[in-house]
């Protein structure tokens, strides 16, 4: 497949959604590497959707830490339980928060964050990892999001 991206911006989130996945599906399609796959999972939601900050996080014994992304730079590590990604780890559920700054013990990688989605990647009942979305725009994701992130990760193989 080929590595542009159609994306109708004039269409309902959900549309666009629904053209993304197919094409995702194409990039993720016969390559095993895990890293290349989450990069490209990355780059494609922020350039779909103009993200701040689209990433995924890898458990690593007691913490997250940073893996592919798209954005400015980011936090590195985060312990179980911190801030909306470790919080997200811990309750294994995906997390929407309208105002990043109403959530208690929100870590602050970026200062033009306002809102975020944080999806964890559960395999075998356990998580190995969580796709972090962040939005300069207040109240930016709601149950669309929440739906089609949630499917978007049951595609990555790990």
């Amino acid at each position: 497949m080929a590595e542009d991206l159609l994306i109708d911006k004039s269409l309902s989130k959900e549309q666009q959604y629904q053209q993304l996945i197919p094409q995702i599906e194409g990039l993720l399609m016969g390559e095993t590497n895990v890293i290349a796959n989450l990069g490209n999972v990355a780059s494609a939601l922020k350039y779909a959707f103009e993200f701040l900050w689209v990433g995924f996080y890898l458990v690593e014994g007691s913490e997250l830490v940073l893996g592919p992304f798209q954005g400015p730079p980011a936090c590195t590590r985060i312990k179980k339980g911190k801030g909306v990604c470790g919080t997200s780890w811990e309750t294994m559920q995906t997390l929407v928060v309208a105002d990043v700054d109403a959530f208690p013990g929100h870590i602050a990688c970026s200062s033009l964050s306002r809102s975020e989605i944080v999806i964890p990647i559960i395999r075998n009942n356990t998580v190995t990892m969580v796709l972090d979305v962040d939005s300069q725009h207040l109240n930016n994701f709601n149950e669309t999001d929440k739906i089609y992130l949630e499917k978007i990760c049951s595609l990555i193989q790990i």
